[in-house]
């Protein structure tokens, strides 16, 4: 697996001809840092590995405002939308790996980081009776990373999680159609189980769509007499 951009890259770069990371003493503030810009990578990514993820976003974010021409600065802000996302702060995550692709579009990294941007919004979706925002972007983010890099090993990732994506975006036009049946809203009911059989594969729902929907056009059919 290419996740050595998680890791393996960084280090790679960081500690070549080095030994055990140094511990530096660095007060966060809006200061200019004292320090190299070699120290906050360093630190970054041992309070990375470490799990200390807020610290390292700390050392990383510091790293990549101070030092805008560090050598390999661009995997800094990898890190950032990387331990955002550790730490759940999913619409932080997505900003910093939106500015990587936005700075490095041409980056051997894009593929990871379109499959991680789509993982924020996959790691938020819902039961099938709340919002689906998360699931569409999840979708279409997905979708986006297969279509471009059709080869890459974080497209077959991807692949495995657009079925789920489809089976959540599915139930929900299925539960709502549902909700416009009982309550005699019969032309409601008749499009969005429409839509379940029409804009989705069969997750699932298929079958119990096509039953409601004859069921629908039944009824209609009388109101027309």
């Amino acid at each position: 697996m290419r996740k050595v951009f998680i890791t393996g890259v960084i280090i790679g770069f960081i500690l070549s001809g080095c030994g055990i990371i140094k511990e530096i003493k660095l007060a966060i503030t809006g200061e200019e840092s004292q320090y190299s810009d070699q120290d906050l990578a360093w630190n970054g990514v041992e309070y990375y590995e470490n799990g200390d993820y807020s610290k390292a976003i700390d050392y990383f974010t510091k790293l990549k405002d101070w030092y805008p021409f560090y050598g390999y600065s661009s995997l800094e802000v990898l890190k950032i939308g990387d331990a955002h996302y550790k730490l759940e702060q999913y619409e932080e995550a997505v900003f910093a790996y939106e500015e990587f692709e936005k700075l490095h579009p041409r980056n051997e990294a894009i593929p990871y980081v379109i499959y991680q941007i789509g993982r924020c919004y996959f790691d938020q979706i819902n039961t099938i009776d709340r919002d689906q925002t998360s699931a569409r972007k999840a979708l279409e983010t997905f979708q986006r990373l297969v279509k471009q890099f059709p080869n890459d090993e974080y497209a077959r990732s991807a692949e495995a999680h657009i079925s789920t994506c489809y089976k959540s975006l599915a139930g929900s036009e299925y539960i709502i159609g549902r909700f416009y049946f009982t309550s005699k809203h019969y032309k409601a009911a008749q499009y969005r189980f429409m839509a379940v059989i029409s804009k989705y594969p069969d997750v699932g729902y298929h079958q119990k769509a096509l039953d409601y929907l004859a069921k629908c056009e039944a009824i209609l059919a009388e109101q027309k007499d």
